[in-house]
């Protein structure tokens, strides 16, 4: 009887996984130097592979464009299948290494930049416990992080606003109470009550576009059919908190960037109604990718200590 083999592994690919890996890499980074260097390869190497594996399948994969390349239509679904393809082969390593008692490997976690006030104690103890195995943390706004999630760079994300178009699975693991600030010497920090409609006067400061705080004031402000134009935009949680202790203006911000008692920062927290928002942050993953073992059992862990963090305050 003639063998009989699953969809896809009737033959071999035309594909080695080095250069499956320089092509992800390419797509990713956008030029061929760049990937190189992030592979520890020369660059005549990466280009040699490209050329290769272009060649074995018959065809184009990238196009230059500007000073780098762009992935073909084909190229980009060929980038996707080698990121599963990692994906795949990390959880396997991770799980082979389990299986003979070790605990290594890697873990990649994407996180918006508030998070970076209380993600690092979260991860020190699992880091400590687990001291072999590699966590890699991306901090960047949340569309660069939407961004990730899409190419599958991580296996995890922290964020306040997940996208609802990427098949998600959520975990609401902390509050986020977003709050108005304004520096402790400024008059409406002496009130004992204020409206949003009472701030429209005053100039605020806003995160850079992209950012999660940001796209919540624009929603509130639709929502009651108020306009309150930015006076400027920074790139940091520091850098806002900064201008908004100088007098610059007022800011919305996450409570968890602030001081146990803002007053030691300059910084007061306004007795605005409504105030403060109530959001969750939200650990995310991929559902139609497989999770490695240090991430299930980071998962674990955190929600461990979380129900005993909370029966303690209970």
């Amino acid at each position: 009887m003639k063998p009989r083999f699953p969809p896809g592994l009737e033959r071999a690919p035309r594909a080695s996984l080095v250069q499956l890996r320089s092509l992800e890499a390419v797509v990713r980074l956008g030029s061929v130097s760049r990937a190189a260097e992030a592979l520890h390869l020369a660059q005549p190497t990466v280009s040699t592979q490209l050329r290769e594996l272009s060649g074995s399948l018959g065809l184009t994969l990238l196009e230059p464009h500007g000073r780098g390349l762009v992935p073909t239509a084909v190229g980009e679904r060929l980038a996707e299948c080698a990121r599963a393809m990692g994906a795949c082969w990390q959880a396997f390593e991770d799980d082979a290494a389990a299986l003979q008692g070790l605990r290594q490997g890697r873990l990649r976690i994407a996180a918006v930049t508030t998070t970076e006030y209380f993600l690092p104690d979260l991860l020190g103890p699992f880091a400590r416990r687990y001291p072999g195995i590699q966590i890699e943390l991306a901090v960047e706004n949340r569309d660069a992080v939407v961004a990730r999630l899409r190419r599958g760079d991580d296996e995890l994300a922290a964020m306040m606003r997940p996208p609802s178009d990427l098949p998600l699975a959520r975990w609401p693991f902390l509050e986020n109470p977003l709050v108005l600030i304004a520096s402790s010497d400024h008059p409406l920090a002496q009130r004992k009550r204020l409206r949003l409609a009472d701030l429209l006067d005053q100039p605020v400061l806003v995160r850079e576009a992209g950012s999660g705080t940001r796209a919540v004031l624009d929603e509130v402000l639709a929502e009651q059919g108020l306009h309150w134009p930015p006076r400027m935009a920074l790139g940091s949680n520091e850098a806002v908190k900064h201008a908004v202790r100088a007098g610059l203006g007022l800011a919305l911000l996450s409570r968890h960037t602030l001081a146990a008692d803002p007053a030691t920062e300059g910084l007061a927290v306004l007795p605005v109604a409504g105030f403060p928002l109530k959001r969750q942050w939200v650990l995310v993953w991929r559902q139609d990718r497989p999770l490695s073992l240090p991430a299930r059992t980071l998962l674990d862990d955190l929600r461990q200590r979380l129900k005993v963090r909370a029966k303690a305050v209970a």
